[in-house]
């Protein structure tokens, strides 16, 4: 096969088995789509309650804001290795990020594929992108891997300043402090007024994810770079029986992150997402097939789905019922910090 940058659109050539499980999955990203907008409702109006100093208490901060807060997250994550405290400003996004990780390690990267509603929207445009060119396109390896690499820096990063150049002293200063315990009310205020920069940057990235499928996802998202790396070690392995394979290319022209499934044995890749398209477009039954716990276990794909699904979201009840969930920043915190967040008077420490 010469180097090309176009690969042809599974959706136009390939008309996925019966059982597949794609419709699932979709449902599964709707769902989760669904719930993170109306955790954002909910803190909306959380917001507009602190206006009024006056107002009875009919709407209560949601917890599930701070799985937007992921380096925050890992802040709390260190403090907590480091102390054994959970900390009580953002409790909840610590636990939502060791849960993304924890099924980042059981599942692939499980979490980008049926959970992450970002993951979810690139891919509608990305479906949106098949329908118009009918092909998708993917840069030649001399850029793509340069491209790939971006999302490994910005990740280091963040690890270098939050691992490596703080200290013990500055993490647990900077839990306690307005910034970080306003950094939700700046969050939302990102959506809510965003700058005309940052919305220049957003439309850039729509478009860019148009023209080269899940754009964002694959070459500046650092969450998925951090999972990406769990692939390596996750006990869950996608494998292809070679003997059986007849060479029709349906699983690497299906493949959303452009793995070439028809030449390895197993697939052993930072990208795969363990979205099972692969699986569902063999057309040779158990020529692709899920292994866990060394390749030694086959496990039926909608099994798989399913026990991650009730990991994450039995692991969200979980916390919300029998904590650590809710903070214990009081209502006159909050309106003494809003002000400075509005006015973008709130400086990082």
């Amino acid at each position: 096969m010469n180097n090309t940058n176009i690969l042809e659109s599974s959706s136009t050539s390939i008309e996925p088995p019966k059982g597949s499980i794609q419709k699932y999955r979709f449902f599964s990203q709707l769902f989760s789509l669904a719930i993170n907008i109306w955790i954002g409702i909910e803190f909306y109006l959380f917001i507009q309650y602190l206006h009024n100093n006056n107002a009875v208490e009919t709407v209560v901060r949601p917890p599930g804001v701070e799985a937007w807060l992921p380096i925050g997250s890992l802040v709390s994550l260190r403090h907590y290795i480091e102390t054994g405290i959970v900390n009580n400003i953002h409790p909840a996004g610590m636990m939502i990020f060791i849960t993304i990780l924890l099924t980042a390690f059981l599942f692939k990267k499980g979490f980008c594929s049926w959970i992450c509603p970002i993951g979810f929207i690139s891919e509608l445009v990305g479906d949106f992108s098949d329908k118009i060119f009918k092909r998708r396109i993917k840069p030649p390896k001399w850029l793509d891997y340069p491209l790939r690499s971006l999302k490994y820096i910005i990740l280091f990063f963040f690890l270098n300043a939050i691992l490596l150049s703080m200290s013990s002293l500055a993490i647990e200063s900077f839990i306690y402090t307005d910034y970080n315990i306003a950094s939700d009310f700046m969050m939302m205020r990102f959506f809510t007024d965003i700058t005309p920069l940052a919305l220049k940057i957003v439309i850039g990235l729509v478009i860019l994810s148009v023209v080269i499928r899940g754009f964002w996802c694959r070459y500046l998202c650092p969450y998925g770079a951090l999972l990406g790396m769990f692939n390596f070690i996750s006990p869950t392995r996608i494998v292809r029986n070679d003997t059986s394979c007849i060479d029709c290319s349906s699983c690497t022209k299906v493949c959303p992150s452009f793995i070439k499934i028809e030449t390895v044995k197993e697939v052993y890749s930072d990208e795969c997402t363990g979205c099972m398209a692969c699986i569902d477009s063999c057309p040779v039954s158990k020529t692709l097939e899920i292994k866990v716990v060394k390749k030694s276990v086959t496990m039926n794909k909608a099994k798989w789905a399913a026990i991650l699904l009730l990991f994450f979201w039995g692991s969200m009840l979980g916390y919300k019922f029998f904590g650590p969930w809710q903070n214990e920043v009081t209502t006159e915190q909050y309106r003494r910090i809003l002000p400075s967040v509005e006015k973008g008077q709130m400086v990082h420490p």
